[in-house]
């Protein structure tokens, strides 16, 4: 059987083909287009740097221009993809100084997400981060290190959603899914993992003795370490790449 995700290429530039996206009722075509293509961003499957040409788009994903068109629009403004003179649209590369910027800026609001969530939730809070972490090293412990990027999305979503804020959620989310880019390359090897559950445990702690201080703490330490995977593993492969070429 023929891989869905084989590739093709477009003006020098390896993306997979895209899986048939199915129209249903519901939301509007142009929405349903432009979540379709920010997942495939997101999850590296149309990888940075990728060329997104309208026609052939609509072709693979069995819809009309106008949708794509809007679609791509809405990626633009979010700064997931950028217009290029007589080419078109090209998935937006994230530099070393931006990765940076978002984990500073993760830091401050995972940290008021866990204030509030304590203040709203404490008991609910250290049970089901206990219940994800639990999850997380048996996971590890059974060899699937994979399946540890969607515990470590539902850790720091759990602390989102129990700070009772909407808004703050959507800000958590988009910022950690724009990591996502990267950071899926590194988190499926070993050490990465078990240093992120490490970061996990360290924030649990202070959350059961309520201790927002430490709380801060143990967050930006658990993002600086994913930072620094990031910069180690990813971003400093395709700097050295750039230098190749």
């Amino acid at each position: 059987m023929k891989n869905p995700l084989d590739k093709f290429f477009v003006s020098g530039y390896s993306i997979p083909i895209m899986v048939k996206l199915v129209i249903k009722k519901g939301l509007p075509i142009r929405k349903k287009v432009y979540n379709y293509l920010r997942e495939q961003i997101l999850n590296g499957l149309i990888p940075p740097n990728a060329l997104l040409i309208e026609t052939k788009i609509a072709k693979e994903i069995g819809a009309s221009r106008t949708p794509v068109r809007e679609a791509l629009h809405s990626l633009e403004l979010e700064k997931l993809i950028k217009s290029t003179p007589s080419v078109g649209y090209v998935v937006r590369p994230m530099s070393e100084e931006e990765v940076k910027q978002i984990c500073e800026i993760r830091g401050l609001i995972e940290g008021l997400a866990a204030r509030w969530a304590i203040e709203k939730a404490h008991e609910k809070l250290v049970k089901e981060l206990a219940k994800n972490i639990a999850a997380a090293k048996n996971e590890v412990a059974n060899g699937n290190i994979k399946t540890f990027i969607e515990l470590d999305a539902q850790f720091h979503e759990i602390i989102a959603k129990l700070s009772g804020s909407e808004r703050l959620l959507e800000l958590a989310q988009t910022l950690r899914r724009h990591m996502l880019i990267y950071r899926t390359q590194s988190i499926i090897l070993r050490d990465v993992v078990l240093r992120a559950i490490d970061g996990h445990k360290r924030i649990l702690e202070a959350i059961k003795v309520k201790d927002i201080d430490g709380v801060g703490k143990a967050i930006n330490y658990h993002i600086e370490q994913s930072l620094k995977d990031t910069l180690r593993f990813v971003l400093k492969e395709d700097m050295d790449k750039d230098k190749i070429q």
